[in-house]
């Protein structure tokens, strides 16, 4: 018989691991440049007589930093996809000014920020972003982890439990993938 307190040890467990290898991937990856998704990514575990509730939350750029977004030319395994609008400029210029990169034209001039965000602009919206599962990997490490007596009791799926997690309704796409795939 699972306790009250048990359940919650463990999801509570769950989630910090989940949480923690996140934020670990996200530094590894070089994607933690001003540590916004970083910072924001958080959790909640709430648990009753016989239900619980385990939500994660994020950045809305979380998902596609995750899962990846396929560009015009190159292709990825992912639902999201640059059809018609292009990443936003303006938020690159901040970018490439926290990184402190700058390119050169054909004479050796210094490009702006601004001439920089452009050409980025256009080669994310051509190559697209590459999936880096950053979330996604401890969160399926984690699940398998979970003992079987918690998993049988509340009949847990992994597809299922990672739907269910997120309050964001973005995410929620999460489970018609697996479907698709059937990655696990």
């Amino acid at each position: 018989m699972l306790t009250k307190g048990y359940t919650y040890n463990v999801l509570n467990e769950f989630k910090k691991y989940v949480i923690q290898q996140a934020r670990t991937n996200l530094t590894r990856g070089k994607k933690n440049v001003n540590s916004k998704l970083y910072k924001s990514l958080d959790g909640d575990v709430e648990v009753g007589k016989t239900s619980f509730s385990l939500s994660f939350v994020m950045e809305d750029y979380g998902v596609f930093q995750d899962k990846g977004v396929s560009g015009t030319k190159k292709k990825y395994n992912t639902p999201f996809s640059y059809t018609s609008k292009r990443p936003p400029a303006k938020s690159l210029e901040k970018w490439i000014g926290k990184r402190g990169f700058q390119f050169r034209d054909a004479k050796g001039r210094f490009l702006s920020y601004k001439s920089m965000s452009y050409i980025i602009s256009k080669s994310i919206f051509e190559k697209g972003i590459k999936p880096s599962l950053f979330f996604t990997k401890p969160f399926e490490k984690a699940f398998e982890r979970l003992p079987n007596e918690l998993v049988e009791a509340y009949g847990l799926d992994v597809e299922d439990f990672l739907a269910f997690t997120f309050n964001n309704e973005r995410l929620r796409w999460v489970q018609k993938l697996m479907q698709e795939v059937r990655i696990f």
